[in-house]
């Protein structure tokens, strides 16, 4: 996992990197400069467009003067300036030294002590390199006003590390100023914030480069906020060994779908399948048993009928997935206090279930430890109460997690899975072209299969969350597609899941 740091923790990394690799202060920073210039050159090759930076006096402005100088050396890039907001006499020592160099090249540097002072930008690409990361307050003042004034232009903008007005971590302010960047290039991690839906108001696309902070030190620094990546679902994944059997891979139950709702309860059971669950029973109303039978044969069937609970053996059952369009009538509030009251091991809620649970609350009291609950945003204020933004929404639940000794699945572009271990993990995969009604059955089934397979909870939520996204990847990034349905996502899994398998095979 890469850790996801505070401000705090990302000044105790460089602080640990320059006092042990060792390297000044100032050779960080121009080792973070050359990573930025990189990534720019790489993203905005045209060298005939012109270029400005505008600078603060503190430390990110100092790599604003730093990218200015290296990227002016970069062929072809000649059309660069700098713009140096002096709004205050206070400035960094790297500030001052990397204004020094920057004077022995031909790059143009100006000063401006208002934002009044400056009138419209004719470059076409303006760098953000005003305020850095930690701001713990609302832009005001002169600084508010500049950022006001960029935005109003409407040119490219890139942010160095973070957009000025932006906040990395903590509640995000829809009505703050920030500055709008097309493109922020950040050192050495995202920023907390990034991975939350608020960040659109101030970035569109992030990009991480590596600056060289010393990553074993970062480990150490424990953060509950982790970033899923590939090799750690590798890492997790089990193979299918030779003599196993159906058995060896559980028998997973979804109990879900109702006449007019079937769909939800096909989706998940397929997607339990086709993630290797060893056997899959669907318990659905009458009037979807054609419909099961016809869409996906390998799935057995537990019939309800009528408003009746349906006798069931709850010991055949390796875990349970309960929820897809089951509703919210009298029946399925029993149905749903019959299994929480007979049944033990631990459970994926979803959906109907957890509108049961909000609307019910003695119930959660028979909630098996363990259990994984996936709420969407609406969802999950029903179940712990309305909260103004993201961040509320992520204590909340790193606070639930704990106090139940459950799962929760959060689900968001990058979905967050909080664990009884006081964990945030931000998953990586997935895009746009997934949102579309039945994506999240579709997770419900995969989750399903994994617990049945004697994945811990906490993996189930790891695993299935990235492999979701994944297979929607993979079938939506090289064929350019706006849509992807869920039941194509489904049937991917399998190529997905091998296409990991034959990485850990082969040492990746």
């Amino acid at each position: 996992m890469q850790p996801l740091l505070t401000a705090r923790q990302i000044h105790e990394g460089d602080s640990y990197t320059i006092a042990h690799e060792p390297i000044s202060s100032v050779d960080l920073m121009e080792r973070a400069a050359k990573a930025f210039v990189k990534a720019f050159t790489e993203h905005y090759s045209n060298t005939a467009q012109s270029v400005i930076i505008y600078c603060g006096t503190g430390n990110n402005g100092g790599d604003g003067l730093a990218i200015a100088r290296i990227l002016n050396e970069q062929e072809g890039y000649h059309k660069v300036s700098v713009k140096i907001a002096r709004f205050s006499e206070k400035a960094s020592d790297d500030f001052n030294v990397n204004l020094q160099r920057l004077r022995h090249t031909e790059v143009p540097v100006s000063e401006f002590k208002t934002a009044d002072e400056l009138g419209l930008e004719s470059a076409e690409i303006i760098i953000d390199a005003l305020l850095g990361n930690g701001l713990n307050k609302p832009l005001e003042g002169e600084y508010q006003k500049l950022v006001h004034q960029i935005n109003e232009w409407k040119k490219t903008v890139v942010a160095v590390d973070v957009p000025t007005g932006f906040a990395g971590e903590g509640e995000i302010d829809s009505e703050a100023t920030m500055i709008k960047a097309e493109l922020t290039i950040t050192f050495q991690q995202p920023k907390i914030n990034f991975l939350l839906p608020e960040s659109k108001y101030a970035l569109k696309n992030w990009l991480a480069v590596d600056i060289g902070i010393d990553g074993e030190f970062t480990q150490q620094l424990n953060s509950p906020y982790q970033y899923v990546e590939e090799s750690d679902i590798i890492y997790m994944l089990k193979p299918r060994e030779r003599f196993s059997n159906k058995g060896t891979y559980g028998h997973a139950l979804i109990v879900a779908g109702q006449a007019k709702t079937m769909g939800a309860a096909l989706l998940c059971a397929s997607a339990c399948v086709q993630t290797g669950a060893g056997l899959t029973t669907a318990c659905i109303p009458q009037a979807g048993l054609t419909a099961l039978n016809c869409y996906m044969p390998e799935i057995m069937a537990i019939v309800r009928e009528g408003n009746g609970t349906p006798e069931i053996d709850w010991s055949k059952f390796s875990t349970m997935g309960i929820g897809p369009g089951l509703g919210k009538d009298d029946s399925s509030l029993a149905l749903l206090t019959a299994i929480l009251t007979n049944y033990t091991k631990p459970v994926v809620v979803d959906a109907d279930a957890l509108n049961i649970l909000a609307e019910h609350r003695p119930l959660w009291a028979c909630v098996p430890k363990g259990s994984i609950l996936t709420p969407h945003m609406k969802e999950f204020d029903r179940l712990f109460g309305e909260h103004k933004n993201w961040w509320q929404r992520t204590q909340t639940a790193l606070q639930k997690v704990q106090e139940l000794q459950i799962c929760i699945i959060l689900k968001n572009d990058y979905t967050i899975i909080a664990t009884p271990e006081g964990k945030l993990y931000f998953n990586s995969t997935s895009n746009a072209a997934m949102a579309t009604g039945g994506m999240g059955d579709v997770l419900t089934g995969i989750i399903t299969a994994l617990l049945a397979q004697k994945y811990t909870p906490a993996e189930a939520c790891i695993a299935g969350v990235y492999l979701h996204g994944m297979a929607g990847d993979d079938l939506a990034l090289p064929n350019k597609l706006m849509v992807v349905l869920p039941e194509k996502v489904t049937a991917q899994l399998p190529a997905s899941m091998g296409a990991l398998m034959a990485k850990k095979i082969s040492g990746f």
